[in-house]
């Protein structure tokens, strides 16, 4: 069951009963605020929960692929052709892209064709963290729902709800930045160690030289982690720049710019062919 998104839900159940839905929808927001999630839910909804462990005869998930990190136009020719086919026992069949933005520009292309031609008998949901990553055809063909992240009660009921201890609850709800599935990879104690030691990094970074800067840029560059390590600095001068807030510091100017340079940061490191130790060092020239 979702936790938070009740509103989105609600508003897709209900013109799924009312017989309204849209041909296609676009998921949009920060990754791990629950958007899979809750397209799953939706999709059980209308096999009136016939969806047993993410699955259904009439269900097709394209995720990335495992090596090139991207969704190919070999997957989405294998969608297009599935698509074709009848539904095999619920009324509809329905596509979910998750990380669309991982499509390339030919894939991308391939797509569009479905969306500019739907059958009547298919729903195709997309889910991408990044709007800009899409073309703009496809998403003028799309009805974008946006996903923000949770309250910190709302991680902190799911946690509890876990079988975690009040207070451990209260801590990761704190750190998770509202993302159920931040909240939820914290509970392996190795991914907790990692996130505190990434904000020890953090605040040594910012006082650190440009030479030691930039050596770090040069041996975090091919990470696979580099993503966590973003979000938790993105944790870490958001921080500093709630309690500058309250103080009416003039390093506000300056906190909010760091913000931004990391959230750029990521944007180029996850969508675009920019090289990630030139995107670091950059990023290192704002701390």
């Amino acid at each position: 069951m979702t936790i938070g998104h009740e509103k989105q839900l609600k508003i897709l159940k209900k013109s799924a009963e009312k017989g309204r839905l849209s041909h296609a929808y676009l998921f949009s927001g920060p990754s791990q605020v629950g958007k899979k999630t809750a397209a799953l839910e939706f999709a059980s909804f209308l096999f009136k929960g016939e969806l047993k462990n993410n699955r259904h005869p009439d269900l097709i998930l394209v995720e990335p692929d495992s090596e090139s990190g991207e969704i190919e136009i070999g997957q989405v020719r294998d969608l297009i052709w599935k698509l074709s086919l009848k539904p095999y026992s619920a009324p509809l069949k329905v596509a979910i892209v998750n990380m669309a933005q991982a499509m390339n520009m030919e894939s991308q292309n391939c797509f569009l064709k479905t969306l500019e031609e739907p059958k009547k008998d298919t729903l195709l949901i997309l889910i991408a963290e990044y709007q800009k990553s899409l073309l703009p055809t496809i998403l003028s063909r799309c009805q974008i729902i946006n996903f923000q992240p949770l309250s910190q009660k709302e991680i902190e009921k799911l946690l509890l709800e876990r079988g975690l201890a009040l207070e451990k609850a209260k801590e990761i709800s704190l750190i998770s930045l509202g993302r159920p599935g931040r909240a939820i990879d914290f509970l392996d104690s190795q991914k907790l160690d990692e996130f505190k030691k990434n904000m020890k990094t953090a605040a040594g970074l910012a006082l650190a030289d440009i030479a030691d800067r930039f050596q770090y840029a040069k041996e975090i560059a091919l990470k696979e982690n580099l993503k966590e390590i973003l979000a938790t600095w993105l944790f870490y001068f958001r921080n500093l720049l709630l309690e500058k807030c309250s103080s009416m510091s003039p390093d506000t100017l300056r906190y909010l710019n760091i913000l931004k340079r990391i959230q750029e940061t990521n944007y180029l490191i996850s969508n675009t062919n920019a090289s990630a130790r030139l995107a670091l060092e950059i990023l290192m020239l704002e701390l």
